[in-house]
């Protein structure tokens, strides 16, 4: 059985040595939110994923969610791990205070999305959903909207949906055919059927809030006419009693490669009564909101199922003995030494580890970041903050998790023949993390989006703020003699990255098919530079610290320089796959 330890050091070094978490309390409604309370936080959250919820993954794969006419029931344990969650007030952790929440930093809502991620994917989508559900209507909802469902979705007691996707309609959600028609009284009836629906129906809470993407009777076609409604499976009275249920009803669960202790729901509305969530024919608005969110807490999903694939991995390769050390013995008193002794095994373990580390940090700057935009008193840093939040959105969720279920899958290896036997555990992470790469956006229209969208987007305005923030870093970082050596490699993966950018772009102002056929790859180059330039920055916070962390500071190093050395030369492959153009993509007729 796989076991989970929380990565607290790494989290404290993180926080206090690199990324100044500590800076957030000089912003209003984070005062007490120091880096000292974050990371006591941290570790109650770390304890309750480790020894409450962790031990309930394996349990939710063999059990998987059961459906019966209408009804499901979550795997044994569930509820009692939920209500403990939300009881202990982890649900309400990051939620605004006038709504009862705790109104603790985005930050923090990212570092225990990754731990509960690493304890139990299945499990971490119940609260993840309800936060979506709760970020949209506090943006968007009308007053009444927000006192009738924020306090009960933010205390745990009732939770969320996200019901987007048709059986006709996915990535392309401007054909969308739910139809939402005025009732006269201010509510609307909802008709229509949606599928891939996360948590659309089960027994952890006393009710589900949907929010229904729909179209009204006069929408104008394509997004441009879709709106966003609020449909709870049960009515409530002012009071917020439940009532009579509404006309939203469960008709199957979907039989999957991963994730079975979470219900994957067909969801049928059969003249549903619901309410109006921001403007008619603006619903993308408020969706856009819940998936944003969304999409860097999937990030996190690789994140966490890389961490504890590695972890394992790494115990494993410490305990198993076969063959000898090609120096010599290392445990000459048994009959072979540990498989970590060898090269190629010390090279995987080496990648996971530095995968994980710099995809932490770089997960850990943008949620700084959200709380910058959010909080800080200065607008220009607010609008500084906003923009490089919008530009690494959609490289958090695909970079973090194609690179997380690659480590799964590497992490498995290093267990051999146990890897693929399920009592091990590991071929559940593989399965589990796959799912990640096509939700919230699939990882090729998160690559359009960044190349497509944001790089380009007011001449490179995006690009610019963030090539000048690491152009800052590297200058620095090359005044310190331990790390100077690192800083060349990195600044030349920028040099291809900025160079590859314009190429590409000129290309695609003839021929707009040289985008998608790069797009995959430039989110990958842009990823691994990133990455760097994050290991550029934990190198120059390790090479600080004092001699009583000597072995931190030494591990810090030598992880920095198998990334800079054994994986950042990917982007030079990247530049030439770019570089080959459409044409090698388009050309064969596939027949």
């Amino acid at each position: 059985m796989p076991t989970y330890t929380p990565p607290l050091d790494d989290i404290r070094f993180l926080l206090t040595h690199v990324l100044d978490a500590n800076q957030l309390s000089r912003f209003p409604g984070y005062e007490d939110a120091t880096t000292d309370l974050m990371l006591s936080v941290a570790e109650e959250g770390g304890r309750l994923c480790a020894e409450v919820i962790a031990p309930l993954n394996q349990i939710g794969d063999a059990e998987g969610c059961t459906y019966d006419d209408g009804k499901v029931r979550t795997p044994s344990g569930f509820k009692a791990a939920y209500d403990a969650y939300c009881k202990a007030g982890w649900a309400a952790m990051i939620a605004p205070v006038e709504f009862g929440g705790q109104g603790l930093p985005q930050l923090v809502g990212t570092v225990i999305d990754e731990m509960l991620c690493s304890a139990n994917l299945s499990f971490s989508m119940y609260p993840l959903l309800a936060h979506g559900a709760t970020t949209a209507i506090e943006k968007w909802g009308d007053d009444e909207l927000k006192r009738r469902y924020l306090p009960r979705l933010i205390d745990g007691s009732w939770c969320g949906t996200m019901c987007l996707t048709e059986p006709q309609a996915g990535t392309d959600l401007g054909i969308i055919r739910t139809r939402a028609v005025p009732a006269g009284d201010g509510s609307y009836a909802i008709t229509g059927t949606k599928i891939f629906i996360s948590a659309g129906e089960h027994d952890l809470t006393e009710n589900i809030i949907h929010l229904v993407l729909a179209r009204l009777p006069d929408a104008p076609a394509g997004t441009k006419g879709i709106s966003l409604f609020i449909v709870p499976k049960f009515l409530t009275d002012e009071g917020g009693k439940i009532g009579k249920r509404n006309g939203v009803r469960c008709n199957s669960i979907e039989h999957k490669m991963g994730i079975k202790g979470n219900a994957t729901c067909v969801m049928s509305f059969d003249n549903a009564i619901g309410w109006l969530v921001g403007e008619p024919h603006k619903g993308m608005r408020g969706m856009f909101t819940m998936m944003n969110a969304a999409r860097v807490s999937v990030g996190m999903q690789g994140l966490g199922l890389a961490e504890v694939a590695y972890q394992n991995a790494l115990s494993y390769s410490k305990d198993r003995l076969q063959g000898r050390a090609m120096t010599g013995a290392t445990n000459p008193s048994g009959d072979a030494d540990p498989i970590i002794v060898h090269p190629d095994v010390r090279r995987m373990l080496m990648t996971m580890k530095a995968y994980i580390e710099g995809m932490r940090a770089l997960a850990y700057w943008v949620g700084i970041l959200i709380d910058v935009e959010t909080r800080h008193t200065d607008a220009g840093a607010r609008a500084e903050a906003a923009d490089l939040v919008a530009l690494m959105t959609p490289v958090i969720k695909a970079f973090c998790t194609d690179t997380g279920f690659d480590i799964t899958n590497i992490a498995l290896q290093c267990y051999g023949g146990h890897g693929y036997i399920r009592e091990y555990g590991m071929e559940q992470f593989v399965r589990d993390a796959r799912i990640a790469q096509i939700y919230e956006g699939t990882n090729g229209v998160q690559a359009m989006d960044l190349l497509g969208r944001k790089i380009p987007d007011d001449n490179g305005r995006l690009a610019r703020r963030f090539a000048a923030i690491v152009q800052r870093d590297l200058e620095a970082a090359a005044k310190i003699g331990t790390v100077a050596p690192l800083v060349a490699p990195v600044a030349d993966a920028m040099s291809r990255l900025q160079r590859t950018t314009a190429a590409l772009l000129a290309r695609a102002a003839k021929n707009p098919d040289e985008i998608g056929a790069a797009a995959v790859d430039y989110l990958h180059m842009f990823g691994l530079a990133s990455i760097g330039w994050m290991w550029i920055r934990m190198a120059v916070a390790a090479s600080a610290l004092a001699d009583d962390d000597a072995a931190l500071r030494d591990d810090k190093l030598a992880t920095a320089r198998f990334y800079v050395s054994k994986l950042l030369p990917q982007v030079r492959a990247l530049e030439a796959q770019i570089d080959a153009g459409s044409d090698v993509v388009m050309a064969a007729a596939l027949t």
